[in-house]
């Protein structure tokens, strides 16, 4: 497994370093942003292997990410693993309409993600 990238893209400091941690441990690479507005160019940067993408951001939202992410050629197929607080069956199937992966709702189990995204990154439904 070792090189596989996750970019996590994540506004709450103690969310974000509890995934860091979780997958970095598991030997993932974890590259983080904290807004929207600097995710495209931070994946069109160094593309991962997954993205874990919070619904709600500062700048951009993750629906917004996610919508440009599946209008680009080079990142259509880019597993994406959507990440909220709020877990309505609505924002699931906005989530699922823009063309998210998985979703997961917080707070989350730690096993629940770390499967998620191996399950996403070998190309398996999470």
């Amino acid at each position: 497994m070792s090189g596989r990238h996750v970019l996590l893209i994540e506004d709450e400091p103690h969310i974000a370093e509890a995934i860091r941690f979780i997958l970095s441990r598991a030997g993932w690479q974890v590259s983080l942003q904290h807004d929207g507005l600097t995710a495209m160019a931070a994946i069109a940067a160094a593309p991962p292997d997954v993205v874990i993408l919070d619904l709600m951001l500062p700048g951009r939202s993750g629906l917004e990410i996610l919508s440009d992410l599946r209008a680009d050629a080079r990142f259509a197929a880019l597993p994406v693993l959507m990440l909220t607080a709020r877990g309505q069956q609505r924002d699931r199937d906005a989530a699922a309409r823009a063309g998210a992966s998985a979703f997961l709702s917080k707070p989350f189990a730690n096993a629940d993600v770390l499967a998620a995204v191996r399950a996403l990154a070998d190309g398996e439904p999470a």
